[in-house]
């Protein structure tokens, strides 16, 4: 039991490392090579800011653990939803200013539709990881060329107010770490040794720590008589989910609040879409029955009522933030309890 949680807390450890290693060598390389900052910041970093995701729930794919590898990715939205959007609301309250601010909500509630009907009728096809990954390339193309016509309307003089969730994403990060290369200003990086080591690095990392997590966390599952499912919705999605949690905070505390909220939105479409679809497509299999009934109906009706709430207030104030943050906690003890009652 001691063993596997040591290899659990390291695996996570790694994971974090990993990531921030990752990102601060692919941003450097990306923009050595030229690469628009715009790319930049909706691509690399937002693809690299769900790398422990990705890899933890690929590596229980790969090791024939799919309560693992799903529920982290269902676990991680449920948490996103409601305990890292209720946790920024409570630092800080998040006001909603930009005229497009239920387009993201909308897509990510329509990936969630989509997962749940993947689910449902049991596809699990590369194919549909190809689909699936197709649908957040579009997504982020669509939200590339709105951004690029933002830049210009900036330039121009015209209302400066633009927000999408990937941007969002990008950006959090780059107001919680101040070190880190500004993806979405800065221009070409010099050299081109050191951006490929911290790449490789940060992904060599990533692989050993998403090894070490998934290995003790399939341990700790059979040891102490619990399904991988729970594991996966609880320890390794709050694990993976960290580095949106303080991105989130450290936003709402700086009263960037859009970038706050754009950050839990964006790492939920980008949950779903992106790393269901590359963990469908390295590991095909159906999406766990246990996770239709319960879980996958909790992460929808937490997208649906981040919308409701947005539609009645346009922001997220610190009653609604306990509101969130309770509805998790709730979500928590349901889960505690159900294990219990199957043990």
């Amino acid at each position: 039991m001691i063993e596997s949680i040591i290899y659990l807390t390291l695996g996570l450890v790694a994971l974090l490392v990993g990531g921030e290693v990752l990102v601060r060598g692919a941003v450097r390389l990306a923009s050595r090579a030229g690469v628009t900052p715009l790319i930049v910041g909706l691509v690399i970093v937002g693809f690299g800011t769900s790398m422990p995701e990705l890899v933890t729930s690929v590596e229980a794919a790969l090791l024939d653990a799919p309560g693992i590898a799903w529920g982290n990715i269902v676990g991680s939205n449920i948490a996103n939803g409601l305990l890292i959007l209720g946790v920024a609301a409570l630092a800080s309250p998040i006001i909603i200013t930009n005229a497009n601010y239920l387009r993201d909500p909308v897509i990510m509630i329509a990936a969630s539709f989509g997962l749940i009907a993947v689910a449902m009728t049991g596809l699990g096809h590369g194919l549909v990881g190809i689909a699936m990954a197709g649908l957040l390339a579009a997504y982020i193309t669509y939200c590339y060329r709105q951004e690029k016509v933002a830049v210009l309307q900036i330039a121009a003089d015209h209302d400066p107010t633009f927000h999408n969730a990937p941007h969002d994403k990008a950006a959090a990060l780059e107001l919680a770490d101040p070190l880190l290369p500004h993806p979405l200003s800065q221009g070409a990086v010099n050299g081109w040794l050191k951006p490929i080591v911290l790449t490789l690095a940060g992904l060599a990392i990533l692989i050993i720590g998403g090894r070490m997590l998934v290995s003790g966390a399939i341990d700790l599952a059979r040891m102490a008589n619990l399904s991988e499912t729970l594991i996966g919705l609880t320890i390794v999605a709050v694990g993976t989910s960290l580095p949106e949690l303080v991105t989130s905070v450290i936003a709402a505390i700086r009263k960037q609040s859009e970038i706050a909220f754009g950050n839990v939105i964006g790492s939920n479409i980008y949950n779903i879409l992106g790393i269901g679809g590359v963990t469908m497509m390295f590991a095909p299999s159906g999406v766990p029955n246990d996770l239709i009934s319960r879980d996958l109906p909790i992460m929808l009706a937490s997208s649906i009522l981040i919308i409701l709430i947005l539609m009645k207030w346009r922001r997220f104030g610190r009653i609604s933030g306990a509101l969130l943050v309770s509805g998790y906690f709730f979500y928590l003890g349901f889960l505690i309890y159900g294990s219990l009652d199957v043990a």
